[in-house]
């Protein structure tokens, strides 16, 4: 017994050397854990940079058809640039849509698309009436500065927001199709104070001028104006006598840039756009009409006049001197 007890030994494990080793274990496994996410932060963030960067590069390339490099080699203007976005959009709208029941022959869309492509850079254009060839403006002047006027300020939102490239404003007419024999007369009556020829919209009550368009659609020396706009069908409608009216004046007034304005008149063939075109942009401006569309061409004035046709006022005053 006493010989077995001698021999049997007792080993013993404090507390502390437990706890002592299980810490450096944990130390040891956030340590790694630390740099191991550290390491993957820093990958995703490099990779999401060189990606932003890359499309950055194919965005500036794609919306950008004035500039001189593309992302893939090659001059802005040539074979090597990717299209404008306005353009393809354009490919993609009349791919999926032709079968469109209103929408310009070839014969319509000729004369506009030629005077656009005449049209000294950068060429304003503007248009009334957000229509089935809204974007194939927008792409045949990409180059330039295309602004559209739309009666339907839920239509021109919710088009704006399909095509952020458009830049769409809608104005509230306050006019009727059956009113247009009234209104035109009283515009005449009215030619040396609110309705005069050469004038600032924004500033008058003419009621056949447009004043409640943003600021910036006044100062802009237009080159050309196409009129496919408001709704002309039917005695209750608003009829064009508006946007003639305006586009008369716009005309008239220019500041600068080229003195003479082409402004198409769409659906001509209807008494209403008629009897204000020759009344407005006067027949002695009517350089073509073909078929349903017109195409005037509207002049500079002096401040000081006070007349929209010139013929007209001769025609009148020989009349009176006949007479007398």
């Amino acid at each position: 017994m006493k010989n077995s007890n001698s021999n049997t030994k007792l080993i013993l494990l404090h507390p502390y050397i437990q706890k002592q080793g299980s810490s450096s274990r944990l130390w040891l496994l956030a340590f790694i854990s630390f740099f191991t996410i550290a390491f993957l932060l820093t990958l995703i963030y490099t990779r999401e940079s060189v990606s932003g960067r890359t499309t950055a590069a194919v965005r500036t390339t794609v919306r950008g058809p004035g500039s001189s490099v593309s992302a893939f080699g090659g001059g802005g203007g040539g074979g090597g640039a990717l299209l404008p976005t306005t353009v393809i959009n354009t490919l993609l709208h009349y791919a999926s849509r032709s079968n469109d029941t209103f929408h310009m022959t070839y014969a319509e869309l000729k004369p506009i698309s030629d005077v656009l492509r005449k049209c000294s850079s950068p060429c304003n254009f503007l248009v009334f009436g957000l229509t089935q060839e809204t974007l194939l403006w927008k792409a045949l002047n990409h180059n330039g500065r295309t602004v559209f006027i739309d009666e339907n300020r839920y239509y021109a939102a919710y088009f704006e927001e399909l095509h952020p490239e458009i830049d769409a404003y809608d104005v509230q007419y306050t006019t009727k199709a059956s009113e247009a024999r009234e209104l035109i007369a009283s515009a005449k009556a009215q030619i040396r104070n609110e309705c005069r020829p050469v004038q600032n919209l924004l500033f008058s009550d003419c009621k056949l001028g447009i004043n409640d368009l943003p600021n910036h659609v006044y100062e802009v020396d237009w080159d050309l104006i196409l009129i496919d706009g408001p709704r002309g069908e039917g005695d209750e409608g608003p009829g064009r006598m508006q946007p003639i009216f305006t586009s008369g004046v716009l005309a008239r007034s220019k500041k600068g840039g080229n003195p003479k304005t082409h402004i198409f008149v769409h659906d001509y063939y209807r008494d209403v756009e008629k009897m204000s075109g020759d009344e407005f942009l006067c027949k002695e401006n009517l350089v073509e009409l073909n078929g349903v569309l017109a195409h005037f061409v509207v002049e500079r004035m002096e401040e000081n006049s006070y007349q929209y046709c010139r013929n007209k006022n001769i025609n009148t005053s020989r009349k009176a001197s006949s007479s007398s």
